[in-house]
């Protein structure tokens, strides 16, 4: 029996969609082949054994606070993880790391640092990748460098003096603002005014140092999914049509209905197959591992510009990433299998 580590919930503004996909992955698992050992991390930054039983019950919008009745974990470098037990720290025997941890301080290679210090496998991006995955300022350079097309932005730093004026002349109207160290699309604001803009910067600086302003793309959103192998796959791509003014939080999360998903997308032959090795040149460019998401616009004059790469895409049950999959002939208890076996040192 292989024992999986499911490290979810975490300190970034999308703790509750971690626990929404980790309850996803635990159930995913096969009982006959894994044992799943959940683990919580709070927003303030503890390590917690959760019960299974906890994490299938819980619900993401009213959590218990993850001490009740829960044994603290540590670190320690070389040896793995280490649980407090009856007075005492005990090993806590993992063959494999699994996180289901979205944005900053989990995401973002911080996390994955801290398993490599352990000694620990995971599945997913190390640390260059996971940092790269969610530095979109970072992100956007690289690409540009590599050949690829983003959309026109700036990037701001907080506290720094903008003029709108300027700024709209450069970009246009209207446009997106949004911290650049985050996902979800948490703290992002669509403007359409140039005095809309210094409020909507002071609202991305709540949640990073660095703010990016964009200029609206008029295009179609395709998403295309990436399990990594020699070479990396991509999936069908898919087609995300929001029914909120842009694909929001709320859009992504709360509302089922905040968006029609197209999949397999509306694509031509050679657009499909244009838009996959695009996403797995993405892909290595950012030095990804084990799996992604890669986002797109598509443009009505056959433009392919990069939004973004998610590098621990959600496993909800409308998330895109198990969904294109799943399309693409994938189920999701195969592919959280794919995803652990390829994460496991090769002996």
């Amino acid at each position: 029996m292989i024992r999986v580590g499911i490290l979810f919930g975490g300190q970034s503004a999308e703790h509750e969609i971690s626990v929404q996909s980790a309850r996803n992955v635990l159930a995913a698992l096969p009982a006959t082949h894994y044992v799943a050992v959940p683990i919580g991390i709070t927003r303030q930054g503890q390590w917690w054994l959760a019960d299974p039983a906890w994490l299938s019950q819980a619900d993401p919008q009213r959590l218990p606070a993850f001490e009740q009745g829960m044994a603290p974990v540590g670190v320690r470098p070389g040896q793995g993880l280490v649980v407090f037990q009856k007075q005492q720290w005990e090993p806590l025997p993992l063959d494999v790391v699994f996180p289901v941890l979205h944005g900053p301080c989990g995401e973002d290679g911080t996390v994955q640092g801290l398993l490599t210090l352990a000694g620990l496998p995971f599945v997913g991006a190390g640390v260059l990748g996971s940092a790269l995955g969610m530095d979109k300022e970072v992100m956007k350079r690289l690409l540009t460098q590599a050949g690829l097309a983003v959309a026109p932005y700036c990037c701001y730093r907080r506290g720094e003096t903008v003029d709108p004026a300027a700024v709209v002349a450069q970009l246009g109207l209207p446009l997106f603002v949004k911290p650049a160290n985050m996902g979800s699309s948490v703290g992002i604001t669509k403007v359409h005014r140039a005095d809309e803009l210094l409020p909507a910067l002071a609202t991305a600086w709540k949640y990073d140092a660095k703010a990016l302003v964009e200029q609206a793309i008029v295009g179609r959103e395709i998403e295309c999914a990436i399990l990594d192998g020699s070479p990396p796959q991509a999936s069908v791509p898919g087609e995300i049509i929001p029914q909120h003014e842009f694909y929001s939080y709320a859009a992504k999360y709360l509302d089922e209905q905040g968006a029609l998903l197209k999949a397999p997308a509306e694509l031509s032959p050679d657009q499909v197959k244009q838009v996959q090795q695009l996403s797995v040149r993405v892909f290595q460019v950012l030095e990804g591992r084990g799996l992604a998401r890669v986002d797109w616009f598509f443009t009505p004059d056959g433009r392919w510009l990069v939004n973004e790469i998610n590098t621990i895409p959600g496993f909800t049950q409308i998330s895109m990433y198990p969904k294109l999959w799943e399309l693409s002939g994938i189920p999701y208890p195969e592919l959280v299998s794919r995803l652990v076996t390829m994460a496991l040192p090769t002996p």
